[in-house]
């Protein structure tokens, strides 16, 4: 069964930084700057755990796991902003 994670992260390297980045583009879908949302079976999340907990500078950088709860029967997805309108990327995000 898969779960829904919204994942968050802030990595004080810029080279870590975009690692991180190209790791996630692989689990799920970038909303916003260092934020992702993600559908993941348990073996999944393991995985994207271990992958960035090798990436990353645990006395540095930090990236938390948000569980939103069961990816089936959810509901469509609402994403509401205050200030700048949130609006879906849809093309592929370059972090320099």
């Amino acid at each position: 069964m898969r779960a829904s994670y919204l994942i968050c992260y802030d990595i004080s390297d810029d080279k870590r930084l975009r690692r991180v980045f190209k790791t996630m583009r692989n689990y799920g879908d970038h909303l916003q700057y260092s934020v992702f949302e993600c559908q993941l079976t348990p073996t999944d999340l393991v995985r994207c755990r271990a992958e960035l907990s090798a990436l990353i500078h645990h006395d540095e950088d930090q990236v938390l796991f948000v569980n939103l709860g069961p990816a089936e029967g959810r509901g469509d997805r609402v994403i509401t902003a205050l200030g700048k309108a949130y609006t879906q990327i849809d093309s592929p995000c370059i972090v320099v």
